[in-house]
This record gives C-alpha cells, structure tokens and sequence, in this order.
C-alpha cells in the first residue's frame, strides 16, 4: 500500500472514542459491502441489507439456533480483561500478527480513499467510510478521530454478563479482536448503543437491522454464547420472525 504525506500522529491506533459525525446523506451502494450471510469469517467489508425471501428464511434459521439465557450482573468487568485495546497478537482471529493492530485493520477493511501516515502502510489518516448503522457517509480525518468509532456487535459488557467472565483470557481476546465481531460506524450510533442487546438498540438504517441481527448471531454462534430471551425475540423479528 502506498503510504502518502499527511498530518504526522503517534502510534498505531486507528480511532478514538466518543464524539459526533459529520455525515453527507443516505448512502448508496458501492457494490463493496457484502451480506453478513456471505461473509462468515468477517475479512470482506461492510454489512448489505438482507432483503430475499430465502436469505431472511436463512437468517431466521440461523438465529433459531442460538441458546438463551438470562443476563447476569456486571460485577468484575473491565476493558482490560479482554487484553488492551487493538492488540494485533490475539491469535485465532483473522489479521492477528499481520503487523498492523485491529483498528486499523478495521479502518482498511471498510473504508474507502484510504490516505496513510507518512512513512506508513498501516495508520489511516484520512478516509471515506459508508456506514451501515446511519446510512451516512463520512468523511473521516484523523484530526477529528471520534467522528468514527469501531463497534463491538456483541459488546464486551454484554458477553460478560452471558458467560464470557468465566472464559479463559485467551478466547476473551479474541472476541474483542475478531473482525467478525468489528464495524467501524458513527461514533454517536456507537455511542448510544453502549452495551445494549438488539432488544434494546438496533442501528438506526432501517434497512440494515436483519443483516446486523445476523451478524449479532454470527458472533453468538462462533464463541458459543447465548443471548437473551428478548435478544434473540428481536433478532428473529428484524428478519420476518
């Protein structure tokens, strides 16, 4: 990749958190952003709407097959029990240890007219992000980082409540690291999510919600967790359930 001159910044890691947009309209598809049902793994950008009648049956089917459970207490969570943020040495994960951490992966993957740091195939300064939470496209300059975040779809407070305060720190890591579980999005979208489950936030582009109920279940499925009972209510309801 070819690293152009841009505003210098230190270290290599991507976004910040918290902040507001600066979004231009409805986005339009470019053909880059791929159904949640044709990328399992996560290493292809964005989230397409699921609009066929067999696809919604399939996402159905598949979100049928998550467990439920209630939500436990919160008590013990720390962002640090999951290891440090971005860390590109979570193995087991796609793009773990390709020397670039996992905000920028992240940032490449869905992001467009990348600009990188000087001297560098790796730090995004400058991009065009089509959000699929908002519907918006961003343009994003590193000097106003918080106008894009990266979103955890399973949030980490909500996997320590359904079990994940009881898994090995390895499997930790790598649900905060595996790009199947990453979107970089809008930072208020982000923001007003929190930790909440699909019962209690949904991204606000209609449009998207099946495919983002998907995804939810997707990660689910893959780290063995359950969800809850309303959880996955909503879920099945966003895909014709």
């Amino acid at each position: 990749m070819l690293a152009i001159a841009a505003v210098l910044v230190s270290g290599c890691k991507g976004l910040e958190e918290g902040g507001s947009p600066t979004g231009a309209g409805p986005t339009t598809s470019d053909g880059r952003a791929v159904s949640p049902l044709k990328n399992p793994d996560g290493t292809k950008p964005g989230l397409a709407p699921v609009t066929a009648d067999a696809d919604k049956e399939a996402a159905r089917k598949l979100i049928e097959e998550l467990p439920t459970k209630g939500r436990g207490p919160k008590t013990g969570y720390a962002r640090d029990e999951f290891g440090y943020a971005w860390m590109d040495t979570a193995d087991g994960v796609p793009l773990a240890r390709n020397g670039c951490d996992t905000r920028n992966d992240l940032i490449q993957r869905d992001g467009q007219n990348l600009r990188f740091r000087s001297g560098s195939d790796c730090v995004v300064v400058a991009m065009t992000l089509r959000d699929p939470y908002t519907g918006t496209t961003i343009e994003w300059r590193k000097q106003k980082a918080a106008e894009v975040q990266i979103d955890h779809v399973v949030p980490l407070s909500y996997s320590w409540q359904l079990g994940s305060s009881r898994w090995p720190e390895s499997k930790r890591k790598q649900l905060a690291n595996d790009v199947l579980n990453l979107i970089p999005v809008e930072g208020r979208a982000n923001s007003a999510k929190g930790d909440s489950g699909p019962a209690s936030w949904l991204p606000p582009n209609k449009s998207i919600r099946c495919a983002y109920a998907v995804r939810f279940a997707q990660v689910a499925l893959k780290y063995e967790m359950p969800v809850t009972v309303a959880d996955k209510q909503m879920m099945l309801k966003q895909c014709g359930g």
